[in-house]
């Protein structure tokens, strides 16, 4: 029986083990710009992360944690590889950070 303040609900409900309605958000998500993505970091991380650029490596992502210094995650060229650079530009080639698919 459909509710009659919700007209046009004529659709089933979720079968069980079926994927949820709900569509991902994370697709339509804007893609940031560099200048975005360089706000914030230390003249340290910039420069090394502008170096990295010219050897094929690319800024991917910023992690921003709550009272802590940000991580920049940079990706080598074939996406297939990552590295952090610190607080003091150095780099982090085995950073302990848990990425998603």
């Amino acid at each position: 029986m459909s509710d009659p303040h919700r007209p046009g609900d004529t659709s089933p409900p979720d079968a069980p083990g079926a994927a949820p309605r709900t569509p991902e958000r994370r697709t339509g998500a804007n893609k940031m710009d560099d200048a975005t993505l360089l706000a914030g970091l230390t003249p340290e991380q910039q420069a090394t992360i502008h170096t990295m650029e010219t050897f094929h490596w690319h800024l991917k992502f910023v992690r921003r944690p709550l009272f802590k210094i940000p991580i920049p995650v940079l990706f080598n060229r074939a996406g297939d590889r990552y590295v952090v650079v610190r607080e003091d530009g150095t780099i982090d080639e085995n950073p302990a950070l848990k990425l998603r698919d």
